[in-house]
């Protein structure tokens, strides 16, 4: 009886205005409705259930987390970027992946900082936070996938020439009609290591 008096006594102070679907978070934050599910789970988003079974997501929760990829994508001040050493960020939401690349890249010629993501939201965050002289990809992703991604980092001036190598498990022919840009090198899955160290070389060595 009690438990169903508080129950009811959230409902009667619920405000509507204050919540959102999950649908329509996923939307804002664009993102997957798995993702924010996944979110709540987490509890990277406040919510809770109505008593008929449906999520309601806290609005100032969603805000918070879009005014923070929107601060971290911001170019960062002059003398920071002055000081910017060689640092890639590997994004992949197969953290065994990530951990085979950091692996691999250990033992090349190139004093390298790495910072990993797990999808394209999340990467965009890390950008801002660290703005990488280089990003590593893969595309097929949940969220954000490395598409919409790359067309974010393309169509704001601060990144726009950011270099960008993709690894992926799609075909060509797909990657092409999703309209990754021409520019940007593409490595097919298994990871070629060999061809990928060339060319990170090439992006990284002239800043050396």
């Amino acid at each position: 009886m009690k438990l169903q008096s508080s129950q009811n006594a959230r409902e009667q102070s619920y405000d509507a205005s204050d919540f959102c679907s999950t649908k329509e978070a996923a939307t804002m934050l664009g993102v997957s409705h798995r993702t924010v599910q996944l979110w709540v789970e987490n509890g990277v988003l406040q919510a809770w259930k109505t008593a008929g079974g449906h999520r309601r997501i806290a609005l100032a929760s969603v805000n918070r987390l879009v005014d923070q990829r929107s601060h971290a994508i911001q170019a960062p001040a002059a003398g920071q970027a002055e000081h910017a050493g060689r640092k890639v960020l590997l994004v992949d939401d197969d953290s065994t992946m990530l951990r085979l690349y950091e692996l691999e890249m250990a033992g090349w010629d190139l004093p390298l900082e790495v910072t990993k993501a797990s999808n394209g939201f999340e990467a965009l965050i890390r950008i801002g936070e660290t703005r990488p002289d280089l990003l590593i990809s893969d595309l097929s992703m949940p969220g954000m996938d490395g598409f919409r991604m790359i067309r974010t980092l393309r169509t704001d001036q601060s990144y726009a020439n950011m270099a960008i190598i993709v690894i992926s498990g799609l075909d060509r022919a797909t990657i092409k009609s999703m309209g990754l840009p021409e520019d940007i090198p593409v490595f097919s899955k298994p990871v070629p290591f060999a061809e990928l160290h060339r060319a990170v070389n090439q992006v990284l060595r002239p800043a050396a």
